[in-house]
């Protein structure tokens, strides 16, 4: 018995050894499953993309932009071997002074002293009473849109533009200001997205510098210099460090400007009568430290350009005769005069300028105030065209151009930015922070509302173009049980009387930089930010504090006479 057992013991172990192997087998290949799984998950892709794919082109004529550091979803055009760009990211985006003329069908563009015209499809056009020759077509019409040449956009534009191949691609640079940049360490790729398993952009030499885009733990987003935005594995890249991109082209901002050596002191005169014109000894009579008064004696009558006038020689000669300089103010306050159907067409932009030239020659005024307001996003285009063309006729006839302008926060389309190189000074209208129509009641110009808008201002146009506008009026607002809101306006001694007349308690909110009223009567709340000497000087200090060109009050005849020696405190 023991020997048939020792038997079928061997008998069990022959049998047992295949299946070790097999599992030994098993195992090998699950191991050799593993390893090659993971090594395909640690090894980089080799796959790329296709660059026309990248950029989405379609057409073979297609030119994919890439502004500063990213890539536009407007395509440019190449048409006969040059670039072109489209004049809407000319522009929107560029801030090109270029501006398509519907009446005249031409392409304008603003000289210092001049317009230029030029006609689609020509290569040809006058400058300074010279024909200048291109050896292409300058603007070229295709499919609907309009498009210039890149090559005269560098002539006219603080722009630099590179355009490569393979795929057709413009880089342009319109920012001239210091960038995060990064540099490769050692030769690698830029891959579509974050990730060694993501396509293949572009290969990247060592030393080579791109953009710093975002920083993530493992990854960098960058922009190469000839247009690509793609990802970089950070161990290939050395810190990154501030690069100044320094313009190297040719063109310059040479729009000169009237500016006086002087802060500017201007009142508004608010004349809507020829014996308001003759009120002016009386108006002027207590008036000090002003050297600038500005009347409002024009406005736009028609969408053909005519204007009415109450423009006054002897007006100005009083004026010239107490130190005064006249810069005549125009309006576009007729409600039935469309500020589109007018602006947009360029023989009525000239008729308005050629009347206003006219008439300043004929009283020897000094300067042209603009005061166009409520404008909309759509006709600030053409406003802006309006500014241009207004400068040069300014420039070539010695007089002062100066703009009005609401406080930023609402109407950044306004474009100050381009005001601030053609004007000679821009006004910030600090005041209306609530005015009729508002909800609910508050301060007309409470100082943080003042001080954002010539900060907003500041970082579009120069401190010694900006002057800031205060009100010599404040609002009585009356707050009814029912929630209706109401105001008037009143002058600082209307203000003074309406709280005596209602006993309305005063102090002083230091959040606004006001005093503060209010009384209850007949069941109704009376409330008001008096704007008075305390106020004033408030504001002036901010003007003081900014170094501004000056200030400008609305209106003539609401102040008490004490708040002129508060203001030449602080523009002197």
């Amino acid at each position: 018995m023991a020997k048939k057992s020792r038997r079928r013991r061997r008998r069990r172990s022959s049998r047992l050894a295949p299946v070790l192997v097999a599992l030994l087998l098993i195992i090998l290949v699950g191991a050799a499953g593993v390893i090659t799984s993971a090594i395909r998950r640690y090894t980089p892709s080799d796959a790329r993309m296709d660059l026309a794919d990248y950029y989405q082109q379609g057409a073979a004529n297609e030119l994919s932009l890439v502004l500063q550091d990213s890539i536009s979803t407007s395509k440019g055009k190449i048409e006969d071997g040059i670039a072109y760009i489209p004049y809407q990211v000319i522009t929107e985006e560029l801030n090109g002074r270029f501006y398509w003329d519907q009446e005249t069908q031409q392409m304008l563009y603003t000289l210092p002293t001049e317009i230029m015209e030029i006609q689609p499809e020509s290569s040809s056009y006058t400058r300074e009473g010279e024909t200048v020759t291109e050896n292409y077509p300058i603007v070229r019409q295709i499919d609907g849109e309009y498009y210039i040449a890149l090559d005269f956009l560098e002539q006219y534009m603080k722009i630099q533009g590179t355009v490569y191949e393979n795929p057709a691609r413009a880089v342009i640079l319109y920012k001239w200001e210091s960038v995060r940049t990064v540099e490769s360490s050692k030769e690698t790729q830029v891959r579509y997205q974050g990730g060694i398993k993501s396509p293949i952009l572009k290969d990247v030499e060592a030393g080579e510098q791109m953009i710093l885009l975002e920083e993530l733990d493992n990854w960098s987003r960058v922009m190469t210099e000839d247009g690509i935005d793609g990802y970089v594995e950070n161990s290939a890249l050395s810190s990154a460090k501030e690069t100044e991109y320094t313009y190297t082209g040719s063109y310059e901002e040479n729009f000169t400007s009237l500016t006086r050596d002087h802060k500017i002191n201007l009142a508004w005169h608010q004349v809507t009568s020829e014996a308001a014109n003759q009120a002016f000894a009386a108006d002027t009579q207590n008036m000090t430290g002003v050297n600038v008064i500005s009347p409002t004696w024009f406005s736009v009558t028609s969408t053909q350009g005519n204007i009415s006038s109450l423009a006054s020689e002897d007006y100005v000669r009083q004026a010239h005769e107490k130190g005064l300089e006249v810069w005549g103010l125009i309006d576009n306050f007729n409600e039935n005069v469309s500020a589109l159907e007018t602006l947009s067409v360029r023989s009525a932009r000239q008729h308005i300028i050629d009347m206003l030239i006219s008439e300043a020659k004929r009283v020897d005024m000094d300067g042209i105030n603009v005061d166009f307001e409520s404008l909309t996003e759509e006709e600030a285009v053409h406003f802006i065209q309006f500014i241009r063309e207004l400068s040069v006729a300014c420039r070539n006839n010695g007089l002062v151009l100066s703009i009005d302008n609401p406080v930023p926060q609402y109407t950044a389309f306004y474009n100050r930015r381009e005001q601030g190189i053609l004007a000679d000074y821009v006004i910030i209208m600090g005041y209306d922070e609530h005015t009729v129509g508002s909800e609910t009641a508050g301060s007309v110009a409470s100082l943080p509302f003042v001080e954002e808008g010539i900060t907003q201002t500041l970082s579009e146009v120069p401190k010694e173009k900006v002057i800031n506008g205060v009100p010599f009026y404040t609002r009585l607002w009356t707050e009814a049980n029912n929630g209706t809101v109401t105001s008037e306006v009143c002058s600082m001694d209307q203000a003074d009387a309406y709280v005596e007349q209602y006993g309305m308690e005063v102090y002083w909110n230091t959040d606004m930089s006001q005093n503060y009223a209010e009384a209850t009567v007949d069941n109704k709340v009376l409330k008001m930010w008096l704007e008075d000497e305390e106020s004033l000087e408030e504001k002036m200090k901010l003007i003081q504090e900014y170094d501004l060109a000056g200030v400008a009050e609305w209106k003539l005849g609401f102040q008490r006479d004490d708040v002129w020696a508060i203001i030449s405190k602080y523009v002197q």
